[in-house]
């Protein structure tokens, strides 16, 4: 159906449907009521939805799929609306069906170390559930407190812990998925392994292009015996860097690995008053161990002695659980702490190999540098995912252009440097232009089967992810909001 076909969409029945099976309380279509739904946090770009629906059940997700099957409308879903690429940015005259009522905790097998969840419980939440049994849920996003689950599947979302544990489909056992046409599959199981086609793995990371997940059952672990974060300062980021490559080169595998820049460290600061990062630092690293005492504490030395020889001036070790929150709480606030140097800003997610840390974040300055913008430097430097924050005021006219080319040219450095243009923050709307930098024509030709199969009238968030023949960004500046009918004649 094309953008001009939808336009001429009669709504008035089909929101009667959504109502007779969801109630209409769960049908939200007043415009200031759709309003806060308008993006996700890529704040930049907004469109309102024509309708809005808010299921509780897999049942009542199924119902309002088949319901947009036959009348050929495009849904898109969203959790909790903490994603930064786009992914759940609605599209002119779409239904967009939120999850984040579907917030329950299903079951808890800890002989077998599994949980199932609904898409919208929270990512700590699980580890809450299980901790006092000595137990937690190991992807870790910076946004834990608020993200979804439903969300972190959507993206393969990472944090901290990815280097040592793995992204989200390393913990995913299986998932009850609806597909765009309205049918209920299982997908995986509640074992590590099954036979036949991985389409659990399949369906982790599709962006909400192959369905929606409304059952998830996570693999959880036993708590380490011994937790141990070393910060080591810096006086050049090419030294942080080439730490960071000696630590892996070495055969170590921290539990988690970070740096942030001086230019970051100091507005953490500025906010969160750690009092715990050297303010005259060039880049600190974070790296946390874990394991059995012993071997902690061996791990622990080995790794200050890289440091050292890589020129790290000071080092400071944590062991108590107190400590160690309060040296990553700068880290988890690093984002939020961006706010208090500038209105807006535009965060990138692209991959490099840890070898070439040095040169990238060299040529990142000097990217900065050519466009005129400041760039703040955090990310997972283990397994070499950074984000860029490009610091820009969306009120001025044609900055957020210019930042979307520095941001451009930012993926096509990783890409070129044999890296990726995603870790954890997905392609959505925003990054799916620059698929070609780093897909052929033949591969991206492939995923369109893999979609198509699966969603034939792509109706399922149908401008995310693959690109189109049309321009870049499409989707993402799609800001006119639809026009809805009278809600007084609903």
């Amino acid at each position: 159906m094309t953008v001009a076909e939808r336009s001429r969409i009669d709504w008035v029945p089909i929101i009667d449907a959504f109502s007779v099976a969801l109630g209409s309380d769960r049908v939200v279509r007043r415009k200031e009521e759709i309003l806060v739904y308008e993006c996700d946090g890529l704040t930049s770009y907004r469109q309102r939805p024509a309708v809005v629906v808010l299921p509780k059940t897999t049942e009542q997700v199924a119902a309002v799929v088949k319901i947009c099957d036959r009348f050929q409308v495009p849904f898109v879903a969203r959790g909790a609306g903490t994603g930064l690429s786009g992914g759940a940015l609605p599209i002119a005259d779409s239904v967009l069906i939120v999850t984040a009522t579907m917030n329950q905790i299903l079951s808890v097998d800890l002989d077998n170390q599994r949980v199932v969840v609904q898409p919208g419980v929270i990512n700590n939440w699980v580890t809450q559930a299980v901790s006092g049994a000595g137990f937690y849920y190991a992807p870790d996003p910076s946004s834990q407190s608020v993200c979804s689950v439903g969300g972190n599947v959507a993206e393969n979302s990472g944090g901290v812990h990815c280097l040592k544990y793995g992204v989200t489909t390393n913990h995913v056992l299986g998932l009850k998925v609806v597909l765009p046409t309205g049918d209920i599959v299982t997908l995986g199981g509640e074992v590590a392994e099954t036979p036949g086609y991985d389409l659990c793995g399949l369906f982790v990371g599709s962006e909400g292009t192959l369905g929606i997940a409304t059952e998830i059952t996570l693999r959880i672990l036993k708590a380490p015996q011994s937790i141990q974060v070393l910060l080591a300062d810096f006086t050049s980021v090419e030294a942080a860097g080439a730490a960071v490559s000696a630590i892996t080169s070495a055969g170590i595998i921290p539990a988690g690995m970070e740096m942030m820049d001086n230019f970051s460290l100091n507005a953490v600061e500025d906010v969160v008053a750690t009092n715990c990062y050297p303010r005259d630092a060039a880049a600190i690293l974070l790296i946390e161990i874990d394991g059995l005492p012993a071997e902690v504490t061996a791990t622990g030395d080995r790794i200050a002695d890289l440091c050292r020889q890589n020129g790290a001036r000071t080092i400071t070790i944590a062991t108590e659980a107190e400590e160690r929150l309060r040296l990553w709480k700068g880290r988890k606030a690093a984002f939020a702490a961006m706010g208090k140097l500038s209105p807006d800003y535009y965060v990138q997610d692209g991959v490099i190999p840890r070898t070439q840390l040095p040169y990238v974040l060299k040529e990142i300055e000097a990217l900065g540098d050519k466009h005129g913008y400041r760039v703040a430097n955090v990310f997972h430097a283990g397994d070499g995912n950074l984000h860029p924050l490009i610091l820009y005021d969306n009120a001025i006219p044609g900055q957020l252009e210019q930042v979307e080319d520095l941001g451009g040219d930012i993926l096509k450095l990783c890409v070129r440097v044999g890296g990726s243009i995603s870790g954890e923050h997905g392609i959505g709307a925003d990054k799916r232009c620059y698929m070609p930098d780093m897909f052929s024509p033949t591969d991206l030709e492939t995923m369109g089967w893999v979609r198509q199969a699966l969603d034939p009238d792509l109706l399922a968030n149908p401008t995310k992810l693959l690109p189109s023949p049309r321009t870049c960004g499409e989707a993402a500046h799609s800001i006119a909001a639809v026009t809805l009918p009278n809600v007084e004649h609903f």
